[in-house]
């Protein structure tokens, strides 16, 4: 029985997350709208997906997030935000973390998502992986959108990994960008939001959402050749942050 109440609770979590989701998005829709017309106006379409969007969710399922930092992000610069990637709260704790302004590069099966993907995939940079030609494209838009004073964020990890794994192997492509471009990596470990929002259905609940900010990671003198190794020390840093907090 115990088990059976449990699992309804889970199911009632469940539905107000999505409730969350929909409902800034449904209220807010005009605005969004507008703010999305121009890539001018992205900035104040970020400020509304961050201070509405995001922070509704987060505190509506009384997650409150704990950000620590070791480096303070410049506003004035563009930066290459890259975490540990186990949770659909790790997309609004991403723009609770980062005040400037960033442009997520995800995957395009995101954008059939209802109400959700209709804004996704006009804001986001969009990659087909089993596409070389999307990838090649990825490139340009995210030199474009840097141009525009704007930071990249990615979950290297290039999806979700089972929940037994505690961090996935990371793929080149956000670590190639940044030195391609000579930004600043920013790891990021997020080390609470399986716990409180795994793929597991009947599982999650309200707590802290304890957040790492380490060290940025200087590009301007690294060559492309220098990828695999700046790859694996960011995972590094991540995954010693997970086990130690494990």
């Amino acid at each position: 029985m115990s088990k059976f109440i449990r699992n309804i609770g889970y199911t009632l979590y469940r539905i107000w997350f999505y409730i969350l989701v929909a409902l800034p998005i449904v209220i807010c829709f005009p605005f969004l709208l507008v703010t999305t017309i121009s890539e001018k106006t992205y900035p104040q379409f970020f400020w509304l997906a961050r201070n509405i969007w995001a922070k509704t969710i987060l505190f509506g399922m009384f997650c409150f997030p704990k950000v620590k930092l070791e480096e303070e992000i410049n506003k004035k610069k563009s930066y290459m935000l890259t975490a540990n990637h186990t949770s659909m709260l790790d997309i609004m704790l991403m723009l609770y973390v980062s005040k400037n302004p960033f442009v997520f590069v995800g995957k395009e099966e995101l954008a059939k998502i209802p109400l959700f993907g209709f804004f996704y995939k006009r804001v986001c940079i969009l990659v087909n992986r089993h596409d070389p030609k999307s990838r090649t494209a990825v490139y340009r838009r995210v030199q474009h959108r840097l141009n525009q004073g704007l930071s990249i964020c990615i979950f290297p990890e290039g999806g979700v990994p089972d929940e037994n794994v505690a961090l996935d192997s990371f793929k080149d492509g956000a670590f190639r960008m940044a030195i391609k471009h000579n930004i600043p990596i920013v790891p990021i470990t997020f080390l609470d939001c399986k716990k409180r929002f795994s793929w597991t259905f009947f599982s999650g609940g309200p707590g802290r959402l304890r957040v790492k900010v380490h060290k940025f990671v200087d590009t301007q003198i690294l060559g492309t050749e220098d990828t695999s190794t700046i790859r694996e020390e960011v995972r590094e840093t991540i995954l010693d942050e997970l086990i130690k907090n494990a």
